[in-house]
């Protein structure tokens, strides 16, 4: 039974050497995030609400509309 389990270490060391996911253009969204909120509330003068829709289209790409509404 023991014989079925991986090696655990052999698994992790895997996982290590793997290849390293590229996660800049997640920061970058992030930090256009933070942007997008702060001038949102500099412009409306106060805080803000947010509806978020989103969609996958055809040629795989990933579109998100955000509308800022003062916070009542």
């Amino acid at each position: 039974m023991a014989e079925d389990k991986p090696d655990l270490a052999a698994v992790m060391k895997a996982v290590a050497d793997g290849p390293k996911r590229d996660n800049s253009a997640y920061h970058q969204a992030m930090a256009e995030a933070r942007r997008s909120f702060e001038e949102a509330e500099a412009a409306m003068g106060g805080a803000v609400t947010l509806k978020m829709k989103s969609k996958r289209k055809r040629n795989g790409d990933f579109v998100v509309k955000w509308v800022f509404k003062p916070a009542r």
